[in-house]
């Protein structure tokens, strides 16, 4: 449980320090997803979610 409180606040770290250094582009990425199909999304989501589960998965054991 540890490590998933880490690994939000990493998260968000990231997340905000993106945000603070490159508002505008944060806002026009933000704009750009809006053309992007769901199911390119859901495929992309789901083939990052494999990913970062794969490397936690070597790291931890």
């Amino acid at each position: 449980m540890n490590e998933l409180v880490i690994a939000f606040g990493l998260f968000l770290f990231i997340e905000g320090i993106l945000y603070a250094i490159f508002p505008s582009k944060m806002k026009n990425m933000l704009k750009k997803l809006e053309l992007v199909k769901d199911s390119q999304l859901r495929s992309g989501g789901l083939i990052s979610a494999i990913i970062g589960f794969i490397i936690i998965y070597y790291i931890k054991s």
